[in-house]
């Protein structure tokens, strides 16, 4: 079967749309999330990349380091602010960028292993990840399945996989996949939904991929095989009000926000916490310099709130 890309082109979003923080364009009261406590810290390594993808929200590159690499000093500056004050955060999750480029990936990964934390790598398991072979094979070996690493596959072909990753992107991520199975690592793979393709059909093709390279992989578990709602913001989206979360019936606690926040490190500027992984750009998301200060609500006030988060049941972590 031949699958394509969505051909219908979305409408543009509405430009009055998502401008005040309180209310929607059509005068409505816009949804907020209360934060209820900090399960999952997301720390972005920096947005420089070893690829250019044509959907990356994010616009990682060889080129961007809008964010900076992310030192381990500053790691180590919020998994202490976790332990003084004694908040329930058990899982760590890094994200880029490509991580395994950021030059203190391997000490910020063992830090926070040593701390008694889980860690959700996110990867495209290509050349930089096999650089640190050696070391992955030793944290694996200490720490077992509490060391979890998401590998990108945005399809179960190479055909639209490189068409998002470009040429010659999807041997080497295989390649890395394989050998993060064969070596016992515990391993999730986050696909994309952005095809003319259900979500049956979606896992049905990567249960063959995986079949094909002899591989065991429980296709149909949503952490195992996460498949991730598009984000293009230039789409037009409806606003999410508080009546929403009835009429959906969603509740404002399942949302990122509720349980998660990020800290960026923006080029010449010291280390802040945002609201989630999707708006590391968007000031009026940056919630402050500590945890303590970024523990407030969120309006939902982004094309990605309503698209991925409310109406896409979009999550990044494992639970």
């Amino acid at each position: 079967m031949r699958v394509e890309p969505a051909s219908i082109e979305a409408a543009a979003l509405d430009g009055v749309k998502f401008r005040d923080p309180d209310v929607t364009a059509d005068g409505a009261v816009r949804a907020s999330v209360a934060f209820d406590a900090l399960r999952t810290l997301w720390f972005n390594t920096g947005t420089l990349c070893n690829l250019t993808c044509r959907g990356c929200y994010i616009e990682s590159s060889p080129t961007n380091d809008r964010l900076a690499y992310l030192p381990l000093a500053d790691v180590v500056r919020f998994v202490d602010e976790i332990a003084e004050t004694g908040l329930p955060t058990r899982e760590i999750g890094l994200t880029g960028g490509e991580p395994f480029m950021n030059p203190d990936i391997v000490p910020i990964v063992e830090t926070c292993l040593d701390r008694g934390f889980s860690i959700l790598v996110l990867t495209n398991a290509m050349r930089p990840m096999m650089k640190r072979a050696a070391d992955l094979l030793r944290l694996r070996e200490t720490h077992g399945d509490r060391l979890a690493i998401r590998v990108s596959l945005d399809h179960y072909g190479p055909a639209l996989h490189e068409m998002e990753r470009g040429e010659r992107s999807w041997k080497p991520a295989i390649a890395g996949f394989a050998w993060l199975v064969e070596n016992g690592f515990n391993v999730h793979v986050c696909g994309r939904t952005c095809w003319d393709e259900g979500e049956e059909s979606l896992r049905a093709g990567f249960s063959r991929l995986f079949a094909r390279y002899g591989i065991d992989f429980d296709v149909h578990d949503p952490v195992k095989l996460t498949l991730l709602p598009e984000m293009d913001e230039t789409a037009d989206v409806p606003e999410i009000t508080e009546d929403c979360w009835n009429i959906l019936g969603v509740s404002p606690d399942a949302m990122m926000c509720a349980t998660q926040r990020m800290v960026v490190k923006r080029k010449g500027e010291p280390a802040s916490v945002v609201s989630c992984t999707l708006l590391p750009y968007e000031m009026q998301f940056d919630l402050g310099r500590t945890l303590a200060e970024a523990a407030g609500e969120v309006k939902l006030n982004h094309p990605h709130c309503a698209r991925f988060c409310v109406l896409g049941g979009g999550a990044c972590s494992r639970g």
